[in-house]
């Protein structure tokens, strides 16, 4: 039960990611144009939190226990990590892979009003028990759960963070909607959870069960599990579009008030350049 789980295929992606992201850090650090420590120390961050998720007790728990225990999995995997990897991209990170003709396509995926409405549909639609229950019993339905965890939940946070330019409309004050509705779609989960009168996850109701918790207790822990998580990264990221909102607000004054043309002044200050 407490063992770790390597699964090869899991750590050889593992293992590509971070190979091709070293290889193009350092292709830049020779050209004079060097990753920063702190973008570099997000991605590994990223990657070790992805990593723990599949291969460490909490994918062995998780699957065969406890469901709170999976729902952590779920955050690590589809809130967390993909946030740390995020913000361990820009531009100069992804160029070579923007060059190929169907990632270059597949940009409008990170779209705002694209990115939100698929995350939101993968995380609630792999929690119906239907599909949650199948992923349990299927390998295979599992490891496309887990990526489609992962694939959304960046794209979610690229759209916010913009490692790449996003629609001009999309400035500060659009983000703060982008983010409550962000959390409203976990706290509504969660509630469900929380606030239920028997289990829905038919694997856990024959499982053995771990420190005494009943399955519904259990249930009702991820749920809890799901209210502290997404506070923790929700709350950060409000305070985060705020601090951008009071600074592209005083860059754009300050343009104004040296004759900018209105239009001019607030694309400048949405993109840094006041």
């Amino acid at each position: 039960m407490n063992r770790w789980n390597p699964d090869p295929l899991e750590l050889a992606v593992l293992a590509l990611v971070a190979a091709l992201y070293w290889r193009r850090a350092r292709t830049l650090s020779a050209r004079g144009r060097p990753v920063s420590r702190a973008r570099a120390a997000a991605f590994a961050a990223g990657l070790a939190t992805v990593l723990a998720a599949l291969v460490s007790p909490i994918d062995t728990i998780g699957e065969e226990r406890l469901f709170s225990v999976h729902m952590l999995q779920h955050l690590l995997l589809g809130d967390l990590g993909a946030l740390l990897l995020v913000l361990g991209l820009d531009g100069r990170l992804l160029r070579p892979l923007l060059s190929l003709r169907i990632v270059h396509r597949l940009r409008v995926l990170a779209h705002p009003l694209v990115a939100l409405p698929l995350w939101a549909a993968d995380f609630c639609l792999w929690h119906l028990p239907v599909l949650f229950d199948a992923a349990l019993r299927h390998d295979a339905v599992h490891a496309l759960q887990h990526g489609l965890f992962v694939a959304c939940g960046m794209l979610l946070w690229a759209a916010l963070l913009e490692p790449l330019p996003g629609p001009a409309w999309f400035s500060a004050p659009w983000r703060i909607p982008y983010v409550l509705v962000m959390w409203l779609v976990m706290l509504v989960l969660a509630q469900v959870f929380i606030w239920s009168t028997h289990a829905y996850y038919e694997p856990y109701l024959h499982d053995p069960r771990l420190w005494g918790l009943s399955p519904l207790d259990d249930q009702k822990a991820g749920g809890g599990v799901m209210l502290v998580e997404s506070a923790l990264t929700m709350l950060p990221a409000l305070v985060w579009v705020l601090l951008q909102v009071f600074r592209e607000s005083e860059a754009r004054q300050r343009l104004l008030d040296a004759g900018v043309e209105p239009r001019t002044a607030a694309r400048a200050a949405r993109y840094g350049r006041a």
